[in-house]
């Protein structure tokens, strides 16, 4: 065959092969293709929220969506939309669309029916409300209702309620009273009344819609200045009943249960969506802590109300989408009531920070953490980190033991002791007939400071970690379930630190906790492990999951800590230590800390009846005042009770905390 005739067969060939494709492709392109397409584009429309650019029949595509803003701008979210099987009938597509929205905590999963027309070469959706959910009418938008949870009580001892639902009354501004050009001045007014920042409160008032209450303060009881009618007075005021978790008292263990309230904007912010404007949170303390845990899951309720064609009209609601509240799970906490109160009441009077802990030795259990009014609000209680001074030469003695001394071993106590140029000196009033060789249980009842100090080179700073560590201080706590400082020992030291050290100062930092942990260890005869929530593994990761606390309203308000705590920066706690107080061990301290009362400083808790108590008292100095100022520390037991007493800036331990002490413990029984 010529070259010409190979050529004209190859292109014959090419022709018929190009004419059978050809015929293929419009055997099979009924336009399926595109109504799947175009199926698409408007299920990642909707779930955008902006059908603006998506070609519509029935209605004008910037009215479209319009509508579509509108309709779910109540919803404040944005739903994930999946288009399904496309069913074609000429120019015509049908298809569902398969909506999923994550409203407060409920999914909410439903289907609506979609309709595409082929105009020209574009398919169109046809508009109607229905598309966007089902039996939805024109002029109808949603919203959501939030139905909230019943939030988790919080209980002590032997459940007994502390925190739970108690009557309150919520103070504000009903915009729907006052017209609107009032609404300035009424808030203004009601600012000046509830104590609230004036500027503030009018601003909240003006952003709120027509129809929101305001609230400005929620009060357990009108008081001789806020009373119902004053409230009544001031154009749209008013107060609604309702109830709220509460403590026993506005002020009952407040900086350790923390409070709750509406949330904050700040809370919202940083809750990663588990939160919402008008939500009940936790500020503080365990509130904060186990707020997921006790918050519970609020229900929700997606309803339409339709538009009013008549005036005097009152429209139905429709209800697309109800998910049933899940009520918070209860905290179980060691707290004794009794005893909590009676803490904060023996508190009541002291002017510095202070704080009273109490302990039960057999158990661990916390039976009362209070911090006084001069806390401020801060868990003193707990979270304070102050030099325990004399209290810890329990943990010198212990260390001393160790190293083969007894009570009874004789050490040299002289009034003043200098190293490496720097002079200490016992306490003030400290007798002469305790100077000299004495016995350790007589140093250790007088506090004689150079006695322990002598000691220093038999005691070294690791061998007083240790101590502290067997005494269940200066370690993790993993049973107590709360925010806590335990203590910290440095493991070395030299020089006057270390001579500083043995009278508890220089960078040994307790709690009252630690100091109530380190006497109950001695009334038990074994380390003391502190506990305080008994379910803490019902909210294992909690924290993770909780909001920041913010700024807050009056009855949310958390304080900060006083300056003398704040000023220490928290200390990394070591683990448990291997060789833990012995029973012979603890007996010797037990035998020194009665002592102290009965031959001691501290005779007046001779008084106390019932079991014979042991304590040791402490003094630390602090601050550059001259005379320096000092902490006032006392800890003690008594029978199945250890108690630590601390007042900030309170002089002697055995003057300022100890009347304290003796006080509690009298009433205690």
């Amino acid at each position: 065959m010529s070259q010409m005739g190979k050529l004209q067969k190859h292109r014959l060939v090419l022709g018929l092969v190009t004419l059978v494709m050809a015929g293929s492709l419009t055997a099979c392109d009924d336009g399926r293709a595109g109504a799947e397409g175009a199926a698409k584009q408007l299920a990642s429309s909707l779930a955008a929220l902006d059908v603006g650019q998506i070609a519509v029949e029935g209605k004008d595509a910037a009215a479209a969506n319009d509508q579509l803003k509108a309709v779910f701008e109540g919803l404040d979210a944005k739903p994930a939309v999946q288009s399904g099987d496309v069913k074609l009938d000429g120019d015509t597509a049908t298809f569902p669309l398969n909506y999923s929205w994550n409203i407060g905590s409920a999914k909410w999963e439903y289907s609506s029916e979609a309709t595409l027309k082929k105009v020209g070469d574009k398919w169109a959706v046809q508009w109607t409300p229905a598309l966007l959910a089902p039996e939805l009418s024109e002029g109808e938008n949603l919203s959501v209702k939030v139905v909230p949870a019943q939030r988790g009580q919080i209980l002590g001892a032997v459940d007994a309620p502390i925190v739970e639902d108690r009557p309150v009354f919520r103070v504000g501004i009903d915009k729907t009273k006052v017209p609107a050009e009032q609404a300035d001045a009424s808030a203004r007014a009601m600012a000046a009344l509830l104590g609230l920042d004036a500027e503030e409160y009018a601003k909240q008032v003006a952003a709120s819609g027509p129809q929101a209450f305001v609230e400005g303060l929620v009060l357990r009881a009108y008081t001789a200045d806020i009373t119902e009618a004053k409230i009544e007075a001031i154009p749209g005021g008013s107060s609604i009943l309702d109830s709220m978790a509460l403590a026993p008292t506005r002020t009952f263990a407040r900086a350790l249960l923390g409070s709750v309230g509406q949330a904050s904007a700040e809370q919202i912010e940083n809750s990663n969506g588990a939160l919402r404007a008008g939500d009940t949170t936790g500020t503080g303390g365990l509130q904060q802590k186990y707020d997921s845990l006790l918050r519970g899951k609020d229900g929700v309720e997606v309803r339409a109300t339709p538009e009013v064609k008549s005036e005097g009209e009152t429209p139905g609601t429709k209800v697309f989408f109800t998910s049933l509240p899940s009520p918070g799970t209860t905290l179980k906490t060691t707290l004794d009531l009794k005893l909590q109160q009676l803490a904060e009441e023996t508190l009541a009077g002291v002017g510095p920070a202070s704080a009273i802990v109490a302990l039960k030795p057999s158990t661990g259990a916390v039976l009362a953490a209070a911090s006084g009014p001069g806390s401020n609000g801060y868990n003193t209680a707990m979270l304070g980190q102050y030099a325990p001074g004399s209290t810890f030469k329990i943990v010198d003695s212990l260390a001393m033991f160790r190293n083969g001394a007894t009570s009874d071993s004789k050490v040299e106590c002289p009034s003043t002791l200098t190293v490496d140029g720097r002079t200490f000196k016992n306490a003030e009033g400290y007798p002469e007939s305790s100077l000299g060789s004495v016995t350790l249980r007589d140093a250790f009842a007088h506090s004689c400071n150079t006695a322990f100090i002598n000691a220093r080179d038999a005691v070294s700073q690791d061998q007083l970690e240790s101590a502290a560590q067997a005494l269940g201080v200066a370690v993790e706590a993993p049973k107590l379930g709360a925010d806590a400082f335990l203590g910290s020992v440095p493991g070395a030291a030299e020089g006057t630190e270390h001579a500083a050290s043995m009278i508890g100062q220089g960078k040994v930092l307790f709690s009252p906790l630690s100091a109530a942990v380190m006497a109950a260890s001695v009334a038990n005869g074994a380390p003391v492990s502190p506990q305080l929530v008994l379910n803490a593994n019902a909210a294992q990761n909690t924290d993770a999951q909780n909001p920041s606390a913010g700024a807050s309203p009056t009855e949310s308000g958390t304080a900060s800590p006083s300056s003398a705590s704040a000023s220490v920066s928290a200390v990394p706690v070591s683990p448990a230590s291997t060789q833990p107080i012995t029973k012979e061990e603890a007996a010797s301290l037990a035998d020194m800390m009665r002592a102290v009362v009965t031959s001691g400083h501290a005779g007046f808790l001779a008084e106390v009846p019932g079991t014979p108590v042991g304590a040791k008292t402490g003094t630390a100095e602090f601050g550059n005042d001259n005379p320096p100022k000092t902490h006032a520390w006392i800890v003690a037991t008594h029978g199945d009770l250890a108690v630590a007493v601390f007042v900030e800036e309170g002089g002697l331990g055995a003057t300022t905390s100890g009347p304290l002490l003796k006080s509690f413990l009298t009433a205690a029984g």
